[in-house]
């Protein structure tokens, strides 16, 4: 069982409505705040999705080609 205390990370949401146009994070990655997961493209702009937490990445759940909602889930830590 998880410590309560210890901070987990949070899924990764999109804020925006966008095209996916690259995925640079894969499930089993190890990931460091900064790092980009995927790049989007909304209204002619490239928009990086960076790790907002440390950690390992359970799934990545969008590909080259996917439209994204502003809520969708983009990657799930573990």
């Amino acid at each position: 069982m998880a410590d309560q205390n210890s901070p987990q990370p949070e899924d990764v949401i999109a804020e925006i409505v966008a095209s996916v146009l690259e995925v640079r994070a894969s499930a089993g990655q190890t990931v460091q705040v900064g790092d980009t997961l995927v790049l989007l493209e909304s209204m002619k702009m490239e928009i990086p999705v960076l790790a907002e937490d440390a950690g390992t990445l359970a799934e990545v759940k969008v590909k080259v080609g996917d439209v994204i909602q502003a809520g969708d889930v983009i990657a799930v830590y573990q």
